[in-house]
């Protein structure tokens, strides 16, 4: 077996024992936090943007929502990456989060390229946004807790449902946006918390 066989093969069993692993890098306060300004935001939403708006300020709105929280959730991960000496756990890391790249990619090229089309498609947004969330947790799940499975299900649902009765209200969809996403991150922080050992959750 060539060198490269053989750390191909090492590559798979680190693979294989990743997913036998929880990853422990997503906290459940960050998490939990990032589902407050989800609530706070689609509360707000109506009483900031002008009644008027052709859809560009609430799409960049909860784009800066979206990066806010983003940068609260990631930055976490991050800062832990950096200070992580194993080699394997900092594999185990970028493996995960890798598993949400795509569904960012996606998210930001539907958020620049429907608007661009139509700006009045701008209010499929959130329920794309809910589905490639969901689809993103999916995708994440052999890393984490089991449980993980029935947010992703939720947000593919809300997703689902957001898409099937469309409102031309802005100010409710808000609403109704901001309602998803602090409810799923917020059961997404009890997960997290609870698949926590005991010893981190101070019992």
């Amino acid at each position: 077996m060539d060198l490269t066989n053989a750390l191909d093969r090492i590559e798979e069993i680190h693979a294989q024992i990743a997913k036998g692993e929880v990853f422990r890098g997503y906290r459940p306060l960050p998490v939990a936090v990032a589902g407050a300004i989800g609530l706070l935001a689609g509360w707000l939403q109506p009483r900031l943007l002008a009644s008027g708006d052709d859809g560009t300020a609430f799409l960049w709105y909860w784009l800066v929502v979206a990066a806010l929280n983003g940068v609260l959730i990631g930055g976490v991960v991050g800062v832990a990456h950096v200070r992580e000496r194993d080699p394997f756990a900092r594999r185990h890391t970028r493996r995960v989060v890798g598993q949400f790249v795509p569904c960012l990619a996606a998210g930001a090229a539907v958020s620049l390229g429907l608007p661009a089309l139509d700006p009045g498609l701008v209010r499929l947004l959130p329920g794309i946004w809910a589905l490639l969330l969901g689809l993103g947790i999916f995708a994440s799940r052999p890393y984490l807790a089991r449980a993980t499975g029935w947010v992703a299900l939720f947000f593919l649902l809300a997703g689902t449902a957001l898409l099937a009765f469309p409102t031309a209200d802005l100010a409710r969809l808000g609403t109704l946006h901001g309602a998803v996403f602090g409810v799923g991150l917020l059961a997404a922080a009890v997960v997290l918390y609870l698949d926590l050992p005991r010893v981190d959750r101070g019992e």
